[in-house]
């Protein structure tokens, strides 16, 4: 087993110290699971019920029988997520409501690359564009899913298969099955490393951005004209979307509208919500919407 898990681990960003991981009972969470706990750690995996498939139950017990084959504590949460639209997303965002705060997934990086294809779908800026941040909650981020396959086959681990992986009613899935697979063949190669080298360039590109961007006052029409267009729209965004309090940053539209506004190309502009950024002599302000 050490032959099969060890050059896997030296790819690996494991943190120091017990972890809870997020098993889903698919290759990619077994994966992690088996890992980390042949790194030494001492781990509680972490199964969460949706109450979406019928046979929910029985994932929760093979995920609980591989965490003791490999030592690990076990323990199973259950929320509830209406079938719907966005299921995709609202089941996300109902697991993580319920999983601990430092949490590690077993994210890879084919799920890099297929987010980088979502971002440019959804016309993402360029923070978008860095996809999943590197971080040791997501060890294996540098690992391909045929690995963490071809681990769960080696070792015997038996793996849940999710029916709503293959819905082509979910963007993602598309992309993994239909897209992804089209442009590796147009371009005759292996893309997914391509698109992780570029989801590293965007970000090192967004941290140099983000610095340059805190230097600038963005109510100060002068200093916004002064600083590189790219430079603006950062401390613009990072302005609105401080001062809203939204979940999402402003999109580009909005973005491009204020800066008409600090250029003299227009005096006021609507930015969502009843919000208004308005223009005093060279002075911005963001204007609350009047109570209800």
């Amino acid at each position: 087993m050490k032959n099969i898990i060890q050059p896997l681990l030296e790819r690996c960003s494991f943190p120091d110290g017990p972890v809870n991981c997020a098993v889903s009972g698919g290759a990619d969470s077994m994966a992690l699971l088996a890992l980390a706990s042949s790194a030494g750690l001492e781990v509680t995996a972490i199964h969460v019920d949706h109450g979406i498939r019928p046979d929910s139950s029985k994932e929760a017990d093979t995920v609980s029988a591989a965490a003791e084959r490999f030592g690990a504590q076990f323990e199973s949460r259950s929320v509830s997520v209406d079938v719907g639209p966005n299921l995709e997303e609202r089941a996300r965002q109902a697991r993580y409501s319920i999983l601990p705060e430092k949490v590690l997934t077993g994210h890879t990086a084919d799920d890099q690359a297929e987010t980088i294809l979502l971002a440019l779908l959804r016309g993402s800026a360029w923070q978008g564009m860095g996809g999943i941040e590197p971080t040791t909650s997501r060890p294996i981020l540098q690992l391909r899913r045929s690995e963490t396959e071809e681990l769960c086959s080696s070792l015997g681990i038996t793996t849940v298969s999710d029916p709503s992986n293959n819905d082509p009613q979910f963007r993602r899935n598309r992309i993994r099955h239909e897209l992804l697979p089209l442009l590796c063949d147009i371009a005759d190669r292996d893309l997914v490393p391509v698109l992780v080298r570029q989801s590293e360039l965007f970000r090192d590109g967004s941290e140099f951005i983000s610095e340059e961007a805190k230097q600038i006052n963005p109510t100060d029409t002068k200093a916004i004209e002064n600083a590189p267009r790219i430079i603006a729209r950062e401390a613009i965004r990072n302005w609105i979307w401080e001062t809203r309090g939204d979940d999402h940053p402003p999109d580009l539209a909005t973005i491009n509208r204020v800066l008409d506004v600090a250029f003299l190309e227009s005096l006021a502009t609507d930015i969502g919500k009843g919000w208004r950024v308005a223009r005093t002599d060279r002075v911005l302000r963001i204007e609350k919407p009047d109570p209800i």
